[in-house]
């Protein structure tokens, strides 16, 4: 077969859709995406940037034979004859989905005198996924590390951007025009650049932590009726935090010292509020924070920390992540300095003294020691047999 279509609205494109696309290429020598701009619908994405992440996604996996191609008012079947593509091809989960889909096939063919379809049957670990699962999956504390597993990479990350958007936004947004809205753009594109938390090099300093962090602090007003102005001024010091991060030991200040410096020139906030984001950026410095006195330093320190509670998967691969992050540390190095550390902090949790902030302890103590006992006897056990 010389050519193939797969179409719909694909927002996002899930680990579903792209199966469907690597079984068509095994059928035919080329692959065209029909991507379809329903005007009755109101995606996540327009149809140009949902074009850009498919083929993204299709050249992550290295498929050169596949083509994106926008419908507009039009039906697809029809679209796809023109294009040269006899068939289209459709992943079939459950009868329901084969009852409508059969109706579609004959309208196609039978109405519209369009492609006719193939119909294929997804393995088992994607049956339930779609477009509209994974939508629901946004909202709730780790809800992008789930959503991860379920989409391409490109769609993973223009998914978490347009989130931290409109997280972003909503913290100026009762500042009218106090804050210049081209100074808000220019700082949400350096956060979220390679120069932060986007590089390439941070594997745990990274959005995925951006995103978990904010979640928590969301999680940790509703749940304790933490005023407006309290959760803002948490999430604006977690959104700089890390937002420098070097392994430069002779910098003349510590990373966080350097991001709460950012935070001070970036004139988003000025006087008594600046000063006091800044002071809790400052908490997350081992060396700062001693000294600190901050109704909320107990809270930042909290959501710092709080990825240490979380369950097994999502924790495995923060351990993962930050060994990427020290990758430049030797194994025998790193394997004591990690236990060593690993164990001071297993004593703070076995003493209840790890989540200064009550809401954090009652929901990750437990499973924190559970998680760092896990880790310190691996790392023993690699110690002992290396």
């Amino acid at each position: 077969m010389k050519k193939i279509g797969f179409s719909g609205t694909l927002d996002p494109i899930t680990n579903g859709h792209m199966w469907v696309i690597g079984e068509a290429r095994s059928l035919a020598d080329e692959v065209v995406v029909f991507l379809s701009q329903n005007p009755v619908k109101q995606p996540q994405f327009p149809a140009e940037e949902r074009k850009q992440i498919i083929e993204q996604s299709a050249r992550e996996r290295g498929w050169e034979n596949v083509q994106v191609v926008i419908v507009k008012s039009d039906y697809t079947a029809r679209v796809a004859k023109k294009h040269g593509a006899d068939y289209l091809i459709r992943g079939i989960r459950t009868t329901a989905d084969f009852d409508y889909e059969n109706l579609i096939q004959q309208t196609n063919v039978d109405v519209l005198q369009g492609a006719k379809t193939i119909f294929v049957m997804p393995p088992r670990d994607l049956g339930s996924v779609s477009s509209s699962f994974v939508k629901a999956l946004e909202g709730p504390v780790g809800w992008n590390w789930t959503m991860k597993k379920f989409v391409p990479g490109p769609a993973y990350r223009a998914w978490i951007l347009s989130w931290l958007r409109k997280e972003w936004d909503g913290l100026w947004e009762h500042a009218g025009a106090a804050v210049p809205a081209g100074l808000i753009d220019h700082w949400f594109e350096h956060l979220t650049s390679v120069q932060a938390y986007g590089g390439a090099e941070r594997h745990y300093h990274n959005l995925d932590h951006l995103v978990h962090g904010l979640c928590e602090i969301r999680a940790w007003a509703a749940n304790t009726q933490a005023s407006q102005h309290d959760m803002d001024t948490v999430k604006k010091a977690f959104w700089f935090h890390d937002a420098l991060y070097e392994r430069d030991e002779a910098a003349l200040f510590s990373n966080e010292e350097a991001s709460a410096q950012l935070w001070l020139g970036s004139s988003l906030d000025a006087g008594a509020t600046a000063a006091a984001v800044a002071e809790l950026i400052r908490a997350t410095d081992h060396f700062q924070a001693p000294a600190i006195d901050h109704q909320l330093k107990d809270v930042m320190l909290s959501v710092d920390l709080a990825i240490l509670g979380q369950n097994d998967e999502v924790y495995l691969a923060y351990t993962h992540a930050i060994r990427q992050e020290y990758a430049h540390v030797e194994e025998p190095r790193f394997r004591e300095q990690r236990q060593l550390a690993l164990i001071q902090l297993r004593a703070k949790a076995e003493a209840g003294e790890l989540f200064g902030d009550p809401y954090f302890a009652e929901q990750y103590n437990d499973k924190a020691i559970d998680n760092l006992t896990r880790e310190i006897d691996a790392l023993d056990a690699g110690r002992q047999g290396s």
